[in-house]
């Protein structure tokens, strides 16, 4: 694989045989800092790597987009590629909500905010996971990328 990449090549997972654990394809929706946005599988999302790999949404085992972490604001794993844009998130924990980790308000550079728990950050490293705060959002965890990130408040 590292051959492949070292030439040029895209990367593609293998296709995988009934006894490999399925668990691993992730539903992702990169969302670029200049706005662009790239939907679809990956298997290879580290939160210390530069990189990963994005394969389709209607092909998850082709060939993977490069996906640089540097250009990106945040990754969003999602339930849906779609969602539903008729539904309003939740913005605010609600008295009997439970969070695992701090609070947090997160506000992006180009004025996005998003409400989540997160177990700890550090602007000085990559970025961090949150979890937010509605528990019906289309996404399960958000990976925010910390140069695209302005302010985070502990609420």
């Amino acid at each position: 694989m590292s051959a492949a990449l070292g030439k040029g090549k895209d990367w593609a997972p293998k296709k995988p045989t009934e006894t490999d654990d399925m668990t691993e394809l992730q539903k992702v929706v990169a969302r670029y800092r200049d706005g662009r946005i790239i939907k679809g599988f990956t298997r290879n999302f580290f939160p210390n790597k530069d990189l990963f790999h994005v394969s389709p949404p209607d092909n998850p085992y082709g060939e993977g987009k490069r996906v640089w972490m540097r250009e990106l604001k945040a990754v969003f794993f999602v339930r849906d590629f779609n969602g539903n844009p008729e539904y309003h998130e939740r913005r605010i924990y609600k008295a009997e909500d439970s969070s695992f980790g701090h609070r947090v308000k997160i506000t992006f550079s180009d004025g996005e905010v998003q409400v989540g728990a997160t177990m700890s950050y550090s602007l000085e490293r990559m970025g961090f996971f949150i979890t937010p705060a509605d528990p019906g959002s289309n996404n399960t965890r958000i990976f925010a990328v910390s140069t695209s990130v302005e302010s985070v408040n502990r609420l």
